[in-house]
């Protein structure tokens, strides 16, 4: 799943929306600006947070390598970590882009404090929350850079990982998307395992790529590496529907191959309000990825059997590697045939829910016309 929201109430105060649009560099936060419960752990592998203070971004200069978009809705809890150490990364040529959808805590306030520090940050503000798809997708529409990285408000990433993820994307044009490898940290920073997932994503043959990040079941910790920015426009990006992050990897790989930095430099956290710890089932984290589908009847595992049938056909895959991908979703059917099922029979006690509902609405108003 994708970024770990904690949900509440929605703020509409238009005077607060105010978005910010700087260029430039100022001094960033230190290892002060990360919150004690991090430690120790955390700030280990951080391994001081202090910020080179020479150079600057100009207004008049280049657009910046690397364009990171952050969506956030109140994420003060890890917020600070998160910024600090996308602000502390050895590899400096980027703008850090963070859409609110509209927090009702204080994540505004310590955004703003970060934009006061560092004019490569811009920050946006909507009125009110449009769900994790808008937001994700409007931080990369925004962004200018000819590499992308979506970030998460409650991850954290080590110094070196821009400028590792970046220096391989030059190398070998051929690769769509860099990673590194991944540590799973709780709610306080502290260690909890290393995450080891063997995927063919640096295969030469799309279909294994398409079958190993698409088909097989895994954690997407790949959708917050580094992404060629023309190979991501060319996706329908993060839809509206759960599990569209894993439809677009599977995507991208049919496009180029992935690679895997051997080292450990990117920290999920694992934690209650994650999105997928509120939103267990995909029809509950419907409402997650678009508010205004809240009680909409949905089937979302067709939707993504559909969304990846539709990836294999827009994809430029010879014949065979066509055949092979749609052979292996047949057997992706298959293997799910029960969840299909399920979204069936929940679907039609929806609509049976609904239709009823709707005859007592209008057998109520009869009567109301009948005796007034």
């Amino acid at each position: 799943m994708l970024l770990s929201p904690r949900l509440s109430s929605h703020n509409t105060n238009a005077a607060n929306n105010v978005q910010h649009r700087a260029s430039g560099r100022a001094d960033g936060p230190s290892s002060a600006a990360v919150n004690a419960e991090h430690r120790p752990y955390l700030v280990t592998f951080l391994n001081a947070f202090v910020l080179d203070q020479s150079g600057s971004h100009k207004q008049n200069q280049p657009m910046p390598r690397v364009s990171i978009g952050l969506p956030v809705y109140n994420g003060e809890n890890f917020l600070e970590a998160a910024l600090t150490s996308l602000l502390d990364q050895t590899f400096e040529d980027f703008e850090l882009i963070i859409s609110d959808n509209a927090s009702t805590d204080k994540t505004e306030e310590v955004c703003r404090s970060f934009v006061a520090k560092d004019k490569r940050i811009r920050y946006f503000r909507n009125e009110t929350n449009l769900g994790a798809s808008y937001n994700f997708n409007r931080v990369f529409e925004l962004s200018s850079a000819e590499y992308f990285k979506w970030a998460a408000h409650d991850d954290v990433c080590a110094r070196t990982f821009l400028e590792k993820m970046v220096s391989m994307l030059d190398r070998d044009p051929s690769v769509v998307l860099c990673f590194s490898k991944t540590k799973f940290v709780n709610d306080a920073g502290q260690f909890l395992k290393d995450y080891s997932y063997n995927l063919r994503v640096n295969s030469a043959k799309p279909h294994q790529r398409f079958i190993d990040l698409a088909i097989r079941d895994h954690i997407v910790v790949e959708i917050f590496g580094v992404i060629r920015a023309d190979a991501l426009r060319r996706t329908p990006l993060i839809a509206n529907y759960a599990g569209s992050d894993r439809v677009l990897l599977g995507e991208l790989a049919l496009s180029g191959r992935f690679f895997e930095v051997p080292e450990y430099l990117f920290l999920h956290r694992e934690h209650s309000l994650r999105s997928t710890e509120v939103f267990p089932s995909l029809h509950s984290a419907t409402q997650w990825f678009d508010p205004g589908r809240t009680g909409v009847i949905v089937f979302p595992t067709w939707r993504i059997l559909l969304e990846h049938l539709a990836s294999i056909r827009r994809s430029s895959l010879g014949l065979a590697d066509r055949v092979i991908c749609y052979l292996e979703m047949a057997r992706w059917l298959r293997a799910r045939r029960k969840r299909l099922t399920g979204d069936l029979r929940i679907g039609m006690k929806r609509l049976s829910f609904f239709e009823n509902r709707r005859a007592s609405n209008q057998i109520s108003g009869e009567n109301e016309v009948e005796h007034p």
